[in-house]
């Protein structure tokens, strides 16, 4: 997956704001204004930080040793870096399902009401 495929990934999805809060070559894709993953658009390989439960993030660095790592430049207990064009694309979307999904359960009632209700 390169990093226009992965952008795609992302914004198709419910409530899916993409900005670049940080610089210019940092992307950063928020769900309700709360960040579920970041690009440095810069850094090659391609690399990409999700959000991932910490057991999870454990278990995928000891199954893809040098392939996700500790989230660079983020808490190590909760983001993961994966380089991006080394991984199945099926399991990049899960993962970012997965990042998505954590961010959007710890939303208030009313954020996810609102989440909801859009198309």
């Amino acid at each position: 997956m390169n990093i226009e495929e992965f952008r795609e990934l992302c914004i198709q999805k419910k409530g899916v704001t993409e900005e670049f809060p940080f610089d210019a070559d940092t992307l950063v894709f928020k769900v309700m204004g709360k960040i579920f993953t970041i690009a440095p658009l810069e850094r090659i390989p391609t690399q990409i930080n999700l959000k991932c439960d910490p057991e999870r993030a454990i278990e995928l660095r000891e199954t893809y040793d040098g392939i996700i790592i500790p989230g660079y430049h983020m808490s190590k207990v909760h983001w993961n870096t994966l380089f991006l064009e080394q991984l199945p694309v099926n399991l990049i979307s899960e993962l970012v399902n997965h990042s998505y999904d954590l961010v959007v359960s710890k939303l208030t009632k009313k954020q996810k009401a609102e989440l909801e209700g859009m198309i």
